[in-house]
């Protein structure tokens, strides 16, 4: 044989290896073990396992830490916001990429950051129930959050053997909720918790009803998280004016039964409760924990704009206060929105901040309590009871109380006033509201479900409202000395309606000054402190409504969420009145029905509303007023 015929079988050798090794065209282009977007490269662990619960159902669970980390705490969220997700923010090899942002100040001291599926949800076995109660009359199985929390504990200090055996839980919302569930017979690993801006009562201030009125966005909340056992989208109702659609829709039965949204049992368990039964009552979270030892060191947090879960962490805080004797429960107060704390706080809506105060309470005061508790040798930290942050001075706040201040009343007075001196005649005022043009709770057209508009609401200039003739506008003179409030305001209202059920919605405001060179997008600004709604056939009790008496003036109590604000000079205080507030709120019909979610069109009607000011009978908002 030639060179030149072994060169060219050599040639069709190497021809056929090649031709041999390529991938034929047909072959499946799924990876048959799928895809490990973590590289060799990454500068951290990511695991996916399944934990196994006491009743044999296997919960989603993700854990990411660091390469080389050893002997380390575990922070730990129970979530049904897919923990797959969560822990994938960002395509990245790098830790602070791809878990969220308010992880980083741990992952970088050596934490090890755990998301879990709640049962039922996303990549978790059983049956999903919202805010699944405690084992007991509203839940006969076995398990529960408390369970739940418990077993995956046990798991992960058992099996992650970087661990130092020591778990905090921290979560925010739904998360918040479970954190606190965590707490009810802990697991012994369970150090320390920081539960934010938690679910504590749906009925009675966080998410649903607010003193029995009805949250009518929970409708969107229930499909987002309930359609499937994945994420799934708000309401199929159009993308028009909100404000339109729902009062096109009637009665808030009427607009889930229009949209089927009756097929979710939630949404049947929360028609069928209007009132403050033991369905709502054996759910409360502070009254759960309000019966139990307090033993796991706590640090609430919530944002003074929380939009979604104002009442829960001052409530729980409340509850176990008498419980606290080493000094080992704290309650947070920050200038946020719902969930704030865990982005950007250097702003809300219009209002500017001295730094991104968010990070400030992470890495200064979050941190430093939990590391105390969880991590070997670290120093014990003096961290005060409350620490809230005063919103008109911009400056974080540390104090030994919050709810014992004493209460100081600004009297509401004829002519629009408002004043600290009660009047001695008796007045009235009167405004008529009217069902079929409810006042908006933002100006229209209304969007809630942008992300811009539903997060800051609660910080929306007010003037959009005032000089409406169905809401009544009472306000101070300029102020000359600040006036610092530190607690939970309390409206004072007595009040009468030609109904025979009403709703109540009482607003404080700081009135900046009509010149503001210095800050001109607050010239004039009317900005909510506390605002807050009352049903009023609750009058007697949440658990007792009843139709109110035509004409018959009433005595009316009830809080405004929890704030540390400063008016200062030259701002003015302002209280609005109103008897709608829509459509975040559900209309009240204003004639008595024995419940609101089946009001048909013609239970709906006019009424002559009436504040009493002066005499024996003075209407007021009650301030805690410190030096």
């Amino acid at each position: 044989m030639t060179k030149r015929h072994i060169l060219g079988a050599v040639t069709l050798v190497a021809f056929a290896t090649v031709a041999a090794a390529q991938t034929p065209p047909m072959t499946p282009d799924i990876p048959p073990k799928g895809f490990d977007a973590v590289t060799p490269q990454a500068d951290y662990v990511r695991r996916e396992v399944m934990i196994p619960m006491r009743d044999g159902k296997k919960l989603f669970t993700v854990i990411v830490m660091r390469k080389g980390t050893n002997n380390a705490p575990i922070l730990l969220t129970r979530t049904p916001y897919n923990a797959a997700k969560t822990t994938s923010r960002n395509p990245s090899q790098r830790i602070e990429e791809i878990l969220p942002v308010a992880d980083a100040e741990f992952v970088d001291d050596g934490y090890i950051r755990v998301y879990q599926d709640v049962r039922g949800r996303n990549g978790s076995e059983g049956d999903y129930v919202m805010n699944r109660p405690l084992r007991g009359p509203l839940n006969h199985t076995k398990v529960d959050h408390a369970t739940d929390a418990w077993d995956t504990i046990d798991w992960l200090v058992k099996n992650l053997p970087e661990s130092n055996g020591r778990v905090g839980m921290t979560g925010s919302s739904y998360p918040g909720f479970t954190t606190l569930m965590a707490t009810i017979d802990p697991h012994p690993a369970l150090r320390a918790v920081v539960p934010m801006s938690p679910m504590v009562d749906g009925w009675m201030g966080d998410d649903w009803f607010h003193n029995g009125a009805f949250r009518q966005n929970s409708y969107d909340y229930l499909t987002g998280q309930m359609a499937s056992k994945d994420d799934g989208d708000p309401v199929a109702s159009g993308t028009g004016d909100r404000y339109a659609l729902w009062l096109k829709a009637g009665s808030a039965g009427d607009y889930a039964r229009a949209y089927g949204l009756d097929a979710f049992p939630v949404a049947r368990k929360m028609a069928e409760h209007p009132a403050y039964d033991d369905y709502w009552r054996e759910q409360a979270v502070d009254r759960l924990l309000a019966a139990r030892p307090f033993t796991v060191p706590m640090m609430l947090v919530v944002g003074q704009w929380d939009q979604e879960d104002s009442y829960g962490a001052p409530a729980v805080y409340r509850a176990l206060k008498p419980k606290d004797k080493d000094g080992r429960l704290h309650l947070v107060v920050g200038p946020w929105r719902h969930s704030g704390v865990n982005y950007d706080g250097s702003a809300l809506g219009p209002l500017r901040f001295t730094g991104d105060t968010a990070l400030q309470f992470r890495r200064d005061v979050m941190k430093p309590f939990l590391d105390q508790y969880l991590k070997g040798g670290a120093p014990r930290v003096s961290i005060a009871p409350v620490l809230t942050y005063d919103s008109g001075r911009n400056r974080w706040q540390a104090s030994a109380a919050i709810f014992d201040t004493k209460l100081k009343p600004l009297y509401l007075q004829a002519g629009a006033a408002l004043d600290w001196n009660r009047a001695d005649a008796a007045g009235k005022d009167d405004y008529v509201s009217d069902p079929a043009k409810p006042v908006p709770f933002l100006p229209r057209p209304i969007d809630w479900d942008s992300a811009d508009v539903w997060k800051p609401w609660l910080v929306a200039d007010q003037r959009f409202a005032d000089g409406r003739p169905d809401v009544l506008t009472y306000v101070t003179e300029p102020l000359a000395a600040p006036v610092h409030i530190l607690g939970r305001p309390m409206v004072d209202l007595f009040a009468a309606t030609s109904g025979t059920d009403s709703d109540w919605v009482v607003k404080l405001i700081d009135v900046y000054p009509d010149e503001m060179s210095a800050e001109p997008r607050l010239a004039g600004y009317q900005l909510g402190i506390g605002m807050e709604i009352f049903r009023g056939r609750y009058v007697d009790g949440f658990d007792k409504p009843r139709a109110l008496e035509p004409g018959k003036a009433e005595h009316y109590r009830f809080e405004l969420p929890t704030v540390n604000h400063s008016f200062m000079p030259g701002h003015r205080i302002m209280v609005q009145v109103q008897s709608s507030w829509f459509p975040l709120y559900d209309r009240n019909p204003q004639s008595y029905v024995a419940n609101i979610f089946d009001a048909k069109p013609g239970d709906y009607r006019k009424a002559t509303q009436s504040i009493l000011t002066g005499g024996a009978t003075a209407s007021a908002i009650l301030l805690p007023v410190v030096d």
